[in-house]
This record gives structure tokens, sequence and C-alpha cells, in this order.
């Protein structure tokens, strides 16, 4: 009986032993070459860093929205100077003051979104007129508005033009029918002054009034201070994923070089040759998973460490994800071209979905409702946790659960098809 217990136990670090064996000839394998590392390693940084520089330029304050509009003339008549003074005040025009030349040429380049022309001497005839020639149209019809009519901002242009052009005439008219009416020409300039300030006025005045009845919290930064609390947990995700191309490859390349076949042979069981392949694979996920890991907490500052353990559990259950969807991949593919066509459309799936590039609350709607059901979300959800929303470990221990159901899902669907395939 004691010899039947002694042989038993000898026979599972035996089977150990062949695990890890087989684990480490395709890790060796894969660090042997220097693409591998490439990767695995350079590209997460390189793209990490990039990442964080488009959330940090994404979010400057400091960026005019502004359209901007060029303006040809207008300063050597009052009622020039009167539009491009309020065109100046206005929070959706930025106005450009260069001459016509430079002005066409910009809009040429597009570094203005339309050019409007005010002619020499443009209103200078209204005063005069206001006590003889009443048939004579308005000046303001000399306005020439140059725009790409089918452009979104030359169709906004237009749209924000038609407001102070129609109440900078409404108030020439109104100095014209003052000056006549008192039959003094000197009544027409502070008969427009006053027009045009009454309608200043009321372009001010809001229409509605919106009383607030609940305190409104300030806003608050989505990346909690650091665009690099959403870029390096989404190219940890990501690169994870990207990752298991190269071990997906080494089970293809053992199938056509007949090297799974001479290992079906041998004293391994099916389930060990698939132990150790699995093994390889979440080994290295997790190593560039840490690598990451430590060079967001030292380098870009994300505080990875606060809750040590519950950046462990994610870290641990998004290596078996990815190692068992690896192996899923690596039994299914039948070349290597196959491995990376489907490697390239998990990661760009996982990624798109699961909220690697971009927060899924900034999505909404159905893409939002379909991407929280992604594994990728959930690791991202559980890094975030962490990181932007300040929670603890119990935050992470949802996420860390459903990534193992879907490691074991992956995992059963690898077995399932390794056994039926044609070696």
């Amino acid at each position: 009986m004691l010899l039947g217990c002694d042989y038993r136990a000898l026979n599972k670090r035996r089977n150990k032993m062949r695990i890890y064996d087989l684990a480490l000839k395709d890790l060796s394998q894969i660090l042997r070459d220097k693409k591998s590392l490439l990767f695995l390693v350079a590209m997460p940084i390189v793209f990490t860093l990039f990442m964080g520089f488009a959330y940090t330029s994404g979010g400057d304050e400091n960026v005019d929205m502004r359209i901007p509009l060029a303006v040809v003339g207008g300063s050597d008549s009052r009622l020039g100077e009167m539009l491009v003074e309020r065109l100046e005040t206005s929070d959706a025009v930025r106005v450009v003051r260069i001459d016509q030349a430079a002005a066409l040429e910009s809009l040429q380049k597009g570094d203005v979104a339309g050019v409007l022309i005010i002619p020499v001497g443009f209103g200078d005839q209204s005063e005069g007129a206001a006590l003889s020639d009443q048939s004579k149209g308005s000046p303001l019809s000399q306005l020439e508005l140059i725009a790409d009519a089918s452009s979104s901002q030359g169709q906004s242009l237009y749209q924000l033009l038609r407001g102070p052009v129609s109440q900078l005439m409404s108030a020439e008219q109104v100095a014209r029918i003052s000056a006549d009416l008192q039959n003094d020409p000197d009544e027409f300039s502070p008969a427009l002054e006053l027009a045009w300030a009454k309608w200043d006025e009321n372009s001010r005045l809001e229409l509605v009034r919106v009383e607030q009845a609940v305190a409104a919290e300030p806003e608050s930064d989505w990346t909690g201070g650091n665009p690099y609390n959403q870029a390096s947990p989404g190219i940890i995700v990501q690169f994870a994923i990207f990752g298991l191309t190269t071990s997906a490859q080494i089970l293809v390349q053992e199938r056509k070089s007949r090297t799974l076949q001479r290992l079906m042979t041998t004293a391994m069981k099916p389930w060990e040759i698939v132990a150790g392949h699995l093994l390889a694979m979440f080994t290295l996920t997790f190593l560039q998973t840490a690598l990451l890991v430590v060079f967001g907490q030292l380098a870009l500052g994300v505080d990875y460490l606060r809750e040590p353990l519950g950046t462990l559990l994610i870290s641990v259950a998004l290596g078996l994800w990815v190692a068992s969807m690896g192996l899923l991949i690596g039994v299914i593919a039948k070349a290597d071209d196959q491995v990376i066509l489907f490697s390239m459309i998990a990661m760009f799936l996982f990624s798109a979905l699961g909220g690697t590039w971009f927060p899924l609350e900034a999505s909404g709607g159905a893409f939002a409702a379909i991407g929280r059901l992604m594994p990728s979300a959930w690791a991202m959800n559980g890094l975030q946790n962490l990181l932007i929303r300040g929670l603890g470990l119990e935050a992470t221990l949802l996420p860390t659960a459903i990534l193992l159901a879907y490691a074991t899902g992956f995992f059963l669907l690898a077995v399932w098809r390794f056994r039926k395939m044609e070696l």
C-alpha cells in the first residue's frame, strides 16, 4: 500500500515536470526571437506614451474651438467697425483681420472657414441718404461672405452672421426713420448708436432662465488627474491580446513540423500537452503585464501599487483569459497567417468594444451595452476601479471572477477542439 502511494506521488511529480518542461521550451523558443521582444515590450510602451499624449492634447482647455473667420476691411466706416466689434465678442466666431489676398489664401489652405469682405466706405452713404433717396437698398447688401456652402463650418458661419447683420440692418433703418421724422440728418448717428446698443443688450439676455434646484457638483477629470490612468491599463489589455500571436504560432508550428504528433506518442497525456502550452502563454502574458505595470507605476505615475493585491488579481485573471483564448486560436488555426488574422480580429474586437481606447461611458447606447459584456471591459473596469475611482480590493473581485469565467469557457473550448483536431 505504501509503495502504491509513493508511485502515485512520483507520477504526479513527473507529470508536473513534463508540463514545466514543455512550458519552458515554448518560452525559450519565443524569447530567442528578438522581434518578439519588440512586440511584447517596446511597442506597448511606445503606444502607452502616444495614447497618454493624445488624451492630454484632447483635454487642453486653452484650445480655441471657435470658427475662424477672416474679415477684410471695415475699419474705415462706423457701420463696419460696429459689425466687427460684435463678431469679436462672439463665443462661436474667431475674427482674423487680414487683407483680401491673404484671407483668400488662408481660406484655400483651410486656416479659416470663411472670408467676410466689407467694402471701403461701407455704410458711409447711409447718413446722407437718410433724408434723400429712400429707394436705394440697404448698404448692408454690399457685404460678401466667401465660404464653402457644402461644409458644416461654412453653413455655421452663414447662420452665425445672419443675426448680427440683421440687427445692424434693423438699427440702420431705425436711424434713417428717426432722422427723417425729425428732419435732422445729425440725428442719424445717435439713433444708430442707441438702436445698436439696444440690440446688443437684447442679444445678451437669456431667453430662458434655468434655476438649478440641486447644487451642481464640480466637474471631475475622467482620467483621475492623470491621462495615463486610461492609456496604461488600456494598452496592457490590448497588447496582452496582441501578444498571444507569438504563443499561438508555436502550436501551429508544432503541428506542421509533426512535433505535436510525436508528443502525443510519448508518455505525456493530451491534457498535459494543453496545460504546458497554456502555462507558457500565461507566463508570457503575465510577465508582459507585470512589466507594463512597473513602467506605469515608476515612469507614468499610475498608482497600481495603491492596491497591489487588486492589481495582482486582475493581472492573473487577464493572463488566464488571454492564454486560454490564445490556446483556442492555436488549436483552430491551420497556418501562421490564420493565427495573425484571428489574433488581430480578437485584438481589435475586444479592444474597441472593451473600452481600452476610450471610456465606455463616453459612447453610450448599444455600443456601451455590448461593450460591457466583453471580458476586456471587465479587465478595464477592475483596473479603473483602483486607478480612477479610488475603490479598494473588493471592487476587483467581480471583474476577476468574470474574467476567470471567460478563461474557463475559452479553455474548455480549446480542449474540446484539441481532442477533435486532426494531427
